[in-house]
């Protein structure tokens, strides 16, 4: 038996809830609730009025919460640690961003990490993972469940792979902090990314799919210095053409973080090329309207706070 999807004390930090996915902790954690005191058991009394069955009722319920709270922390004792293994996980020192090894694509889904409005405002998404906003175009929607937990937003709809099994989404951008080395160039950051972008999302992805039947050419269409939320910044776009589809077109942004120790963060696009995919020019608009959570007012997009890129 295993509990369903939900969240439930962290066993390693009972004061804080994490979601279960049904089979292994996330790493989703949010405050807890306040629960409410639970009301005195009736007991029983004969005379045919239901008290007895709603006594036995609130105890089966109680009992029921005991039983998921004790399978939880049974299957985290039995698979070790906090059971979030992956070993699809990406972790080299070739100066990619580590990947959390998920398929971008959909399978078994989980809530996503890094797409919570903000508070006073619907039509921005708020990184504070890697201390960002960014805006939420028209066509645009925060992805409720995703195998990719890096994944802030994405077309609306899904539709079925030309490829293998799966459905797919006409656009997806998705952003992490670069922790598998110290390098701090953004242009050598997204020259190294562009590449792995391409093949995660149209050549074959973690768990071995090819939704488009992989990848038949690339070419880079642009790439230069760009400012991010008031950061010199560095981008690559390629145009991919695949075996089966139209192809699309891939990007991968690099910039220094505002906040905390000002790591290197990668933003990737993918978006479908041809009638059904987004405009093109959404890459250009979601890049310039990037903030820092610290900073509203922030400046970004070309041309704006820009600083020499050091030599490779």
């Amino acid at each position: 038996m295993t509990p369903p999807p939900g969240w439930y004390p962290d066993p390693s930090a009972p004061s804080v809830q994490r979601w279960w996915d049904g089979t292994g902790w996330t790493e989703h954690r949010q405050p807890p609730a306040e629960a409410p005191i639970p009301a005195p058991v009736p007991v029983p009394v004969p005379g045919g009025d239901g008290s007895g069955r709603r006594a036995r009722l609130v105890a089966l319920t109680l009992a029921g919460v005991v039983l998921v709270a004790s399978i939880v922390t049974g299957v985290v004792v039995l698979g070790g640690g906090d059971g979030t293994t992956d070993p699809k996980a990406r972790d080299s020192t070739s100066g990619e961003p580590s990947s959390s090894g998920a398929s971008p694509h959909e399978n078994t889904p989980s809530p996503s990490a890094t797409s919570e409005p903000a508070a006073d405002d619907p039509a921005v998404v708020v990184d504070e993972l890697n201390g960002i906003t960014l805006p939420l175009l028209d066509g645009w929607v925060r992805p409720k469940f995703t195998t990719d937990d890096s994944m802030v937003m994405s077309t609306d709809g899904t539709y079925d792979c030309p490829g293998d099994s799966g459905v797919c989404r006409h656009g997806a951008v998705m952003s992490r902090t670069v922790t598998a080395n110290d390098e701090k160039s953004p242009r050598v950051l997204a020259l190294k990314d562009i590449e792995d972008a391409a093949d995660d999302w149209y050549d074959r992805d973690s768990i071995d799919r090819r939704p488009f039947n992989g990848i038949t050419s690339h070419q880079r269409v642009k790439a230069g210095q760009v400012a991010v939320a008031g950061r010199t910044g560095y981008y690559v776009r390629w145009r991919v053409k695949t075996e089966l589809g139209p192809g699309g077109y891939v990007q991968s942004l690099a910039f220094p973080s505002s906040v905390g120790t000002e790591s290197m963060v990668i933003v990737r696009y993918v978006f479908d090329a041809g009638s059904d995919g987004p405009p093109l020019a959404d890459m250009d608009r979601i890049t310039k309207g990037i903030r820092s959570v610290n900073d509203a007012d922030t400046g970004g997009g070309v041309g704006q706070s820009m600083e020499p890129l050091p030599t490779p």
